[in-house]
């Protein structure tokens, strides 16, 4: 239960993190009004709250390697969904790979 917990958390800073920044890009980048980007950096900050509530076992250093694997596979699907840019097989490659990086960093057995 725990391991699905941390999962979760996982994701939902990737959702917080990406939608906020997207938010910002739009804003930036694309000429929407600021209330984007208000609301991006809300987003932002409560994505840097998020992690903290990850199991208390668990350091800062290993929270943000995992984070960062997660980061790159929920970052291909969003593109996928929203940006509608369809991932190449060298980006799924990676984001495999990197997936495999997160269960090791994160949930392999220490003892």
């Amino acid at each position: 239960m725990e391991t699905i917990k941390s999962i979760f958390y996982f994701i939902l800073a990737g959702v917080f993190e990406i939608g906020g920044g997207y938010l910002v890009w739009l804003w930036l980048r694309e000429g929407k009004n600021i209330g984007y980007g208000v609301c991006g950096a809300i987003l932002l900050i409560i994505y840097g709250i998020i992690p903290t509530l990850q199991p208390p076992n668990a350091n800062f250093g290993r929270v943000y390697a995992t984070y960062g694997g997660i980061f790159i596979v929920l970052s291909i699907l969003w593109g996928f969904k929203i940006d509608n840019i369809i991932p190449d097989k060298f980006d799924l490659i990676g984001g495999f790979i990197a997936l495999v990086g997160v269960i090791i960093i994160m949930y392999a057995p220490r003892g």
